[in-house]
């Protein structure tokens, strides 16, 4: 399957003589949607069909990352945060609610602080920037000589004979069977063979992680969640970062809405996406005014 072809139709600005590309699909208010480390606006499957039918929903492909392009520079959060300002600017769309998955989740709080008339509110999934603990794959990637590695893993010839080993032990009788989780975590690592795509990850992956884990936080930010709608969502499986992570914004932030999704990965918007879709609409649609409390939702 080539995973290069999008299923929506993508538009495209200039932005600093860099190409960006983006969905832009639906009437009504806007919503933007940004996704997290090799992802892309199909990070969002499902969820643009469903918000559509209400909301004018904007899911931009970030510079080093899908069918946008990829540029020698900075991938720093606020460069993000900028590039987001900067196409709001283009639609001419004033301000609107951002949800970020992963590394999205850093780029709408930088841009929160950077641009806050820009932001209404925040809906935070499987965020980073929240605490230090990350996945090993994250924090090798920050080791040197990652760069030699890579290419290697994600070379055609390993990804598949990955995959026909999966397919001789489905066949013996031992189905091995990818949740929609670990499915785009597999779709996204084949962007990897890509060597504009590679260094944009080492890139964007260095400049907020570490051999440690997480080096940017977002506590200083946290006093600015008191004044805006935030909704927190995160998978209970999620291998990247863990749902603990919410507890922060918990006890910092107690009228944040928290919602953990006990079966779904790091990917709880497509492990689960009627809830997710019900929970974020419902989110949206909740008057500014109106206190938000904090509740927990459970997936079976």
């Amino acid at each position: 399957m080539n995973h290069n072809i999008s299923r929506y139709e993508l538009d495209t600005v200039e932005l600093h003589k860099d190409t960006l590309r983006y969905v832009d699909v639906g009437d009504g208010p806007p919503v933007v949607l940004v996704h997290g480390l090799l992802g892309s606006h199909e990070s969002w499957a499902g969820q643009i069909e469903r918000l559509s039918d209400k909301y004018r929903v904007i899911a931009p492909d970030l510079f080093g990352h899908g069918s946008s392009d990829k540029p020698s520079g900075d991938y720093s959060l606020s460069s993000h945060a900028a590039t987001i300002r900067d196409l709001l600017v283009h639609l001419d769309i004033d301000s609107a609610p951002m949800v970020g998955h992963s590394l999205g989740g850093g780029i709408v709080m930088q841009a929160m602080y950077l641009f806050p008339d820009r932001v209404e509110r925040i809906a935070l999934v499987s965020s980073g920037g929240l605490g230090p603990e990350v996945s090993l794959l994250l924090k090798a990637a920050t080791l040197p000589g990652s760069e030699l590695v890579l290419p290697v893993l994600a070379a055609n010839w390993v990804r598949t004979s990955t995959e026909t080993v999966i397919d001789k032990l489905s066949a013996w009788g031992l189905p091995i069977r990818l949740g929609k989780s670990m499915e785009e975590a597999w779709r996204s690592f084949e962007t990897l063979a890509n060597k504009g795509s590679r260094e944009a990850f080492l890139a964007s992956t260095r400049a907020v992680v570490g051999p440690r884990g997480q080096t940017v936080s977002a506590k200083q930010h946290f006093e600015k969640f008191a004044a805006l709608h935030s909704l927190l969502v995160w998978g209970g499986k999620d291998p990247m970062i863990p749902a603990s992570h919410a507890d922060n914004i918990r006890r910092e932030v107690p009228n944040s809405r928290i919602e953990i999704f006990s079966s779904a990965g790091h990917f709880p918007q497509l492990d689960e996406p009627e809830l997710f879709f019900r929970i974020l609409d419902d989110f949206l649609m909740t008057d500014k005014t109106v206190e938000i409390p904090t509740t927990t939702a459970v997936s079976n």
